[in-house]
């Protein structure tokens, strides 16, 4: 069989440069295990792989897509911005407004001792086996 050239691929792939980044990202694929799209014909792993992008049995999109994963380290997750919470006005600044309507905010205090005393009390849920 006649070798694969890179005229064969030019078609499929605009770029010479982007065809070898695909077709050796395609060899690896197959040396580390990937199924076969064509007969091997005793062909070595880079030019079965360009033969299956002539032969369009792999599409160039997915193995740019599969190449550019590859590549990624870290994978930004996009989160939504956290919602502003406003401000709760301090008895200093509800007094300096004059509105007294509001009674000042209080705390518990609780010393450590009595924080570890607290924590020794509770009980662990029951352990189900179902879980």
């Amino acid at each position: 069989m006649a070798r694969v050239t890179v005229e064969d691929c030019i078609d499929k792939v605009d770029n010479r440069f982007d065809l070898v980044l695909l077709a050796s990202h395609r060899a690896r694929m197959i040396a580390s295990g990937s199924p076969l799209t064509i007969d091997r014909d005793n062909d070595k792993n880079p030019v079965v792989a360009l033969r299956e992008i002539a032969d369009q049995t792999v599409s160039p999109e997915d193995l740019k897509e599969d190449l550019i994963h590859s590549l990624q380290k870290y994978v930004e997750v996009d989160e939504p911005e956290p919602e502003a919470v406003p401000m709760v006005p301090s008895a200093s600044s509800a007094m300096q407004t004059g509105d007294s309507s509001e009674p000042p905010v209080e705390f518990d205090r609780m010393s450590e001792e009595d924080l570890l005393k607290g924590l020794e009390g509770l009980v662990p849920p029951d352990r189900n086996d179902d879980y």
